[in-house]
């Protein structure tokens, strides 16, 4: 699969992913369309290669102005940035999100601002992104449905990652679409990577959504990054690795002279440049390192309020 190739969910009935092409990556940002009574889109990338989107909307067969549905997982422009460009060139799609984002989609000016402060140099991948109009823009809570005309999607809250995320479960298919809450796994590696980024990373929270998933007992994990892949054992191993993580930075910062150093120690220790590049990974690296540390200052400042 190479960017802007279509494929077919093998275990989702009328479901395909398209290859987003995201930081460059072939195979990083994977978008999901249901060719259902209700056409739907899961997820809108990260804006800047929408034109890829519309183009798979082709593809499958679905005219744009038949798209019913656009339903970014959460906010983070890598999933939400395409929303306002395809909500343009899709006219009759109404967007359902989490509650908690919908205004950062209505004006995202703030959510701009944020992304350039958390990502940093990796900012150049992106494209600012365009307003949905109010009238567009529906919200989604905990236990909600999204109904496709012949099978629904139903909608849990996952905020360990970002208070404004859902996970969506087809029952129907045994599948769950886990935006980035159960990590981010990486088939040419077989290994699965955290996804810490600031500023509302919550490591317990994280674990309580990968019990969640776990308890709805998938067949297939449909990931946000590099597309479905089977579940035998990812949740229990992502648990471990996440907390692998996060122990070893709390250590870390323990041990070092300053956050500083606790970041460059990260980033100099990345595997993932084999995916991404170095300039990308050691970027990511340093993105999910602030991100734990931010936690662990959020953790200390409640655990001295406590006493």
């Amino acid at each position: 699969m190479t960017i802007g190739d279509v494929e077919p969910v093998e275990s989702v009935p009328d479901c395909y992913y398209v290859d987003t092409g995201m930081y460059g990556t072939e195979k990083y940002g994977a978008v999901y369309i249901f060719d259902t009574e209700r056409p739907t889109m899961l997820d809108t990338g990260i804006g800047t290669n929408h034109d890829l989107l519309l183009d798979a909307l082709d593809e499958v067969g679905i005219d744009r102005e038949d798209l019913e549905l656009l339903v970014p997982t959460h906010v983070h422009l890598d999933h939400a940035g395409g929303a306002g460009f395809l909500a343009e060139a899709c006219p009759n799609a109404e967007v359902l999100i989490h509650g908690r984002g919908a205004r950062h989609l209505i004006d995202p000016e703030r959510l701009w601002k944020g992304t350039k402060a958390a990502v940093g140099e990796q900012i150049e991948f992106y494209t600012e992104p365009e307003p949905v109009p109010d009238s567009r823009v529906a919200p989604l809570v905990d236990g909600d449905t999204v109904d496709l005309g012949d099978r629904e999607l139903d909608v849990y809250e996952a905020p360990g990652h970002a208070p404004h995320q859902h996970v969506f479960h087809d029952a129907e298919a045994d599948a769950v679409f886990v935006a980035d809450a159960a990590g981010i796994y990486v088939p040419q590696l077989d290994a699965i990577e955290p996804t810490s980024p600031p500023a509302n990373f919550d490591f317990e929270q994280c674990i309580e959504d990968v019990r969640l998933i776990q308890r709805l007992d998938p067949e297939t994990l449909c990931y946000a990054h590099f597309g479905p892949a089977p579940a035998d054992g990812l949740l229990t191993e992502y648990a471990d690795v996440l907390t692998d993580w996060v122990e070893a930075i709390a250590e870390a910062r323990v041990e070092l002279t300053d956050d500083e150093a606790v970041i460059e120690h990260f980033v100099e220790r990345t595997e993932m440049d084999a995916v991404w590049g170095e300039r990308k990974a050691e970027a990511e690296t340093a993105m999910n390192v602030r991100g734990v540390l931010g936690y662990l200052d959020r953790r200390t400042a409640a655990d001295e309020a406590g006493k």
